[in-house]
């Protein structure tokens, strides 16, 4: 494996030309966990998905659980019987779009509430969204975010020195990038910090 990442040999590869089709959108995470009532509860309760559906261990081994956000029948599906805690060494993380800022700093202020342990709250660098990351009981990272750049039809990106870390969700909110409103509807919610 190589050590050294190379951006400009990276940037050449492209989508190719006359590809017969086109994926619109992930559509959904399936995760093995450890103690499948633990995780649903997790889900549910914390989180606020919905239970679409469920399989018996007679239909899947170890049981699963299909779970809903919006009007999808599922955006995740949880399968019991997995042996450990995940080591996250083989996805990074998955992360969910919620409609506002206030609602980043609300889902922080729950997490903390259930005694969550959050690893990261603030912006990161390439997309500028704000987020708070922070695991599920299977060790699985999990992000909770808001404002992601959005690329238009000419392609463009943010360029690199526009792209502004902060290590809160306060310091992210004082301090925007270029085109990023961080105006709270309700700036009370600061107050918590």
């Amino acid at each position: 494996m190589a050590d050294n990442v190379d951006p400009q040999r990276l940037k050449v590869h492209d989508r190719p030309a006359g590809m017969p089709f086109r994926i619109t959108r992930i559509g959904h995470v399936v995760f093995n966990v450890t103690d499948l009532e633990r995780s649903v509860r997790f889900y549910t309760e914390v989180l606020g998905f919905q239970i679409s559906d469920i399989y018996p261990e007679a239909m899947m081994p170890g049981g699963m659980v299909f779970m809903r956000c919006n009007t999808d029948h599922h955006g995740i599906a949880l399968v019991g019987g997995m042996g450990q805690p995940s080591s996250s060494a083989e996805l990074h993380h998955v992360a969910f779009e919620v409609s506002s800022l206030d609602e980043v700093i609300l889902a922080r202020d729950r997490l903390r509430a259930q005694g969550v342990p959050i690893d990261f709250e603030g912006r990161r660098r390439a997309g500028v969204q704000i987020a708070v990351e922070f695991r599920d009981p299977d060790g699985h990272r999990l992000e909770i975010y808001w404002g992601l750049d959005q690329v238009g039809s000419d392609g463009h990106v943010r360029p690199a020195h526009e792209w502004k870390g902060a290590r809160s969700l306060a310091e992210a909110i004082r301090d925007p990038v270029r085109g990023q409103d961080t105006t709270l509807r309700d700036p009370s919610l600061l107050g918590q910090e």
